[in-house]
């Protein structure tokens, strides 16, 4: 599978969210992904899934090291001794010495920036991370976090589907050379009422949903769309047999709107758009 590169990581462009994935669901989900061909899972501490996911890695027969995952620390568990029980629970709910990648999830202005990256990279060098990154981070919080990181950021994991732009942190991200992870890449079920995305796909024999993972992944971006539902799983696979042409993705780049955000909690940062 076409991978996204950054300091070292090799991140698999399709990857499956799971987060609301819960109980055996989420293990069956987890396991026929792999099964199917996925090689990138997304969990954090918040989903409440760990255990679930990691039941789901074993179930799927496929080895531990093909598959690339990714965990994160809650905004709420950046202080001392939080930051570090977080991340033994998750991998201890993962039942695996490391993930692949730990992230944090959301930035805490309560939490000073330097402080977090410390315990980040210290995660990492004890062996319980083999990278690290953040997620929902604007552009002046990477410029902060890359100052006092002690190792080398890989990711921003951010909301990105054709409804929201975004170019100004992916602009930042790939200035720093930091790869951007698209959450909510077919914007929680926005994309396939889309009369753009669904014409340019029947030019292509696909569906509005494949055409905008695959504008995410033209871009370089990774992205992890959520589904349990083997045929969607499938789909999400299936687009890399196609390729958009310039005016086609100028297209669907004229389909973001101010209020194209799904994701806004009360923790959220200021954003860049």
């Amino acid at each position: 599978m076409q991978a996204v590169e950054s300091h070292g990581a090799r991140i698999p462009a399709i990857g499956l969210g799971t987060m609301t994935l819960t109980g055996d669901a989420c293990v069956k989900t987890v396991a026929t992904a792999l099964q199917l061909g996925y090689r990138h899972l997304d969990t954090a501490a918040f989903y409440g899934n760990e255990r679930e996911v990691g039941e789901g890695l074993r179930a799927s027969g496929v080895a531990r090291e093909e598959v690339f995952l990714t965990t994160k620390v809650r905004h709420t568990d950046l202080k001392a001794g939080d930051f570090e029980r977080s991340v033994e629970n998750s991998l201890a709910a993962l039942q695996l010495p490391f993930v692949d990648l730990l992230l944090i999830h959301w930035p805490n202005p309560e939490v000073p920036l330097s402080d977090s990256m410390k315990r980040l990279g210290a995660a990492k060098r004890a062996g319980q991370a083999r990278h690290i990154g953040v997620a929902n981070f604007t552009v002046a919080l990477l410029d902060e976090a890359t100052r006092h990181a002690e190792e080398p950021l890989v990711t921003n994991q951010i909301e990105v589907h054709p409804f929201l732009d975004q170019s100004k942190v992916i602009f930042a991200c790939k200035r720093l050379g930091i790869a951007v992870t698209a959450y909510c890449p077919i914007a929680r079920g926005r994309v396939p009422g889309s009369d753009v995305l669904e014409r340019i796909g029947k030019a292509h024999g696909k569906s509005g949903p494949q055409v905008s993972l695959r504008f995410l992944v033209q871009q370089g971006l990774a992205a992890i769309p959520r589904s349990s539902s083997r045929e969607h799983l499938q789909q999400n696979l299936e687009i890399f047999d196609f390729a958009l042409s310039d005016s086609e993705m100028a297209e669907i780049g004229k389909l973001k709107r101010p209020d194209g955000r799904v994701v806004n909690p009360p923790q959220a940062p200021k954003w860049d758009n």
